[in-house]
């Protein structure tokens, strides 16, 4: 007979054969099995490689794209995602990759990326990974199906454009203090270089401040330099492989990574207490994003009860993404502008022409904003070019049909913005210049209706703040040419990349005169 210690060593070698295999099955036989399901249908891709899938050729490449710069041109693609351009010029346009275990399908057929859009609850937002990334901002632009639909419902009212009006006097105080310490280093007899990346993005933060707290860039001011820091690690935590559990470890990156979102946490806590006690004794006014979110919100509780509200830790989330986003993309918007007019001064004589024939020298006002169709069009070119988000990511959870193609769960489909942006069987044989011509009769004639320009995503998932950004942009745009002309410094260095937003690596060193 055997003896029990014999049963119990049978058992423990079972299990941890058991353990081994599961492991197996999960780090390479199930991917291996995916990647040939997915070449049966046609698809090219890369092979998967062991655990990391791409993700060491993916960060080698892209760290040795940010060792050098390049010419000033707006062929950017190669150096900003030059993994996935290789891939996608290697294995055509609709393939695969892999981000660590997950396979990554690439979609370029406009239709499939409309149903992908439009579709959000079947093509979610990516959960898979470390979940300390999600420590910059969640809020509405992680929420999902129900959740989605609440937080949109009471964010909305936010950015109504009857709302956006009484923002419009705190962009102009914003760019104006912005604008006087351009002058104070340019003479009316001189001239001054000036790298217009620092300004714009304190700008843009500034008036972040302003319009979602009712306070200036001073009190934001930490808020904003944790946020910065705290995108840099978040990039670097999602560029490896995660293993479940590691968050936990106290290691130096995720130890930093909590104090920072513990502080942010704090800060903005303060800030909404303070809103909350002035709102109750009516010492303040709803005109700012938080007053309309915290007004929206109260309205919706009342209603229908507490479960169809935001808590407080929700309110706390979608601050951090008007914080994030909302000086992310505007500011980017503005410094690739002003390096593109700087670039191109007869488009910047015919901006400057406009503004002045709309408002001479008087404030731009809200409705003179909406007749600026250079400055219109202008936008819309350099968004194309440079949008501030070079992709969209989404994750299936169960085997989906899409178009021709049968996906299986878990799989990630990913939507290449930029290099949709600068697809030459879209855009034509000048995809790479600076034409806002192109965008004369609108979007939808420039893109003939099909989903191929999409520097705000598109669906019902499109980013709320559109409006918002584009209305601020205009602002101090008009602004910036109504006092100053600028061509670009020959000590600038041509060098965009990404840190969640497409950035000038090393500023925007740009010379200005007064007009």
């Amino acid at each position: 007979m055997e003896s029990p210690t014999s049963f119990f060593a049978l058992g423990v070698a079972s299990i941890f054969i058991y353990l081994i295999y599961r492991i197996a099955n999960w780090l390479w036989f199930k991917p291996k099995k995916i990647e040939k399901f997915l070449r049966k249908q046609g698809l090219n891709g890369t092979s998967y490689k062991f655990m990391f899938g791409d993700l060491k050729e993916l960060v080698q490449m892209s760290n040795e794209a940010k060792s050098k710069p390049m010419s000033l041109n707006h062929d950017i693609a190669n150096r900003v995602l030059p993994f996935y351009y290789n891939a996608l010029s290697t294995h055509g346009k609709t393939c695969f990759t892999w981000l660590g275990i997950k396979p990554v399908v690439h979609l370029s057929e406009p239709t499939m990326i409309r149903e992908v859009l439009n579709n959000y609850n079947q093509y979610q937002k990516p959960r898979a990974g470390n979940p300390l990334t999600k420590l910059l901002a969640r809020g509405v632009a992680d929420a999902e199906a129900d959740q989605w639909v609440k937080h949109r419902k009471i964010i909305n009212p936010a950015f109504h454009v009857e709302k956006l009006k009484h923002m419009v006097p705190a962009f102009y105080v914003s760019c104006s203090e912005m604008l006087d310490k351009w002058g104070e280093t340019v003479t009316k007899e001189s001239s001054g270089e000036v790298d217009v990346w620092t300004y714009l993005s304190t700008f843009s933060a500034d008036v972040i401040s302003r319009t979602a707290f009712g306070s200036s860039y001073e009190e934001g001011r930490k808020i904003f330099e944790l946020q910065r820091e705290q995108a840099v690690l978040i990039i670097k935590a999602s560029q490896s492989v995660y293993i479940p559990g590691l968050r936990f470890l106290p290691t130096k990156s995720n130890k930093r990574m909590k104090e920072i979102d513990r502080e942010i946490k704090a800060s903005i806590k303060n800030i909404i207490d303070k809103r909350v006690v002035a709102m109750k004794a009516k010492e303040t006014s709803n005109d700012d994003l938080l007053g309309i979110l915290l007004d929206s919100n109260d309205k919706e509780i009342k209603q229908h009860g507490s479960k169809y509200g935001l808590s407080i830790e929700d309110v706390i989330e979608e601050c951090k993404l008007f914080y994030f986003a909302g000086q992310e993309t505007t500011g980017t918007m503005l410094v690739w502008t002003m390096i593109l007019l700087g670039h191109h001064t007869d488009w910047q004589r015919r901006a400057r022409e406009e503004v002045l024939h709309v408002f001479g020298d008087k404030t731009p006002d809200i409705d003179g904003l909406s007749h600026l169709k250079v400055i219109n069009i202008i936008f819309h070119e350099v968004l194309r070019l440079y949008p501030p988000a070079q992709l969209l990511r989404r994750m299936i959870h169960e085997e989906t049909k899409l178009g021709n193609l049968t996906l299986p769960a878990g799989t990630l489909v990913q939507l290449n913005i930029l290099l949709s942006h600068h697809d030459k069987d879209t855009w034509g044989e000048d995809v790479h210049e600076f034409n806002p011509e192109r965008f004369s009769e609108g979007v939808s004639k420039a893109t003939k209706g099909r989903a191929t320009y999409l520097p705000f995503g598109g669906g019902p998932r499109i980013c709320m703040g559109q409006n918002f950004a584009m209305l601020e942009a205009k602002m101090a745009l008009a602004m910036i040419l109504q006092r100053f002309s600028f061509e670009v410094s020959p000590s600038y260095t041509h060098a965009p990349h990404s840190i969640f937003t497409l950035q000038p690596q090393f500023g925007a060193h740009l010379i200005l005169h007064k007009v």
